[in-house]
């Protein structure tokens, strides 16, 4: 038996219906920690326009709202949805409201952060953090919240290609 990767893993959808990473297998895959009321929130123009720009060539963008920094995410799915269409025009799957951190972390976030650790070690920063998994789920690389979705496009193109 091969080795657990991203596609072994599932989760939520934002209508808690269960998804198979697996519907992702060889797609290049973006894993965000997403928030509404995060000084980072205006990062989902940028990953609206790498998910439009890419996600004909095989790019998808995963966001999982998360409440667990500064209560930054307090909405509902249904209400997290309404603002990211509304304010930003995201069309990327939104996925459940999860925790990233600690003992009810979502299996995908545990699975990820064993992956690519960061300064913070296992822990998740602060909202907007990425995960930028390849086409064999392989975890490729970690950004901070500071990273800017464009700044990340190169690394997309990248994994593209292959």
């Amino acid at each position: 038996m091969s080795e657990p990767n991203f596609f072994s893993l599932s989760a939520k959808d934002k209508t808690h219906k269960d998804i198979s990473m697996k519907d992702f297998e060889g797609k290049v895959v973006l894993v965000v920690n997403v928030a509404s009321n995060c000084g980072f929130t205006k990062q989902y123009d940028g990953l609206e326009g790498l998910y439009k720009k890419y996600k004909d060539q095989g790019f998808v963008i995963l966001g999982f709202p998360c409440n667990q920094f500064a209560g930054q995410e307090p909405g509902t799915n249904e209400e997290i949805g309404e603002f990211c269409r509304i304010n930003f025009g995201v069309t990327f799957p939104l996925m459940d409201k999860v925790d990233v951190n600690g003992d009810n972390e979502d299996p995908v976030y545990t699975y990820l952060k064993s992956q690519k650790k960061s300064l913070m070690m296992s822990r998740i920063k602060w909202n907007f953090e990425k995960f930028l998994i390849a086409k064999d789920g392989i975890v490729h690389s970690r950004y901070a919240s500071t990273s800017s979705p464009e700044s990340i496009a190169k690394d997309i193109e990248k994994l593209l290609e292959v």
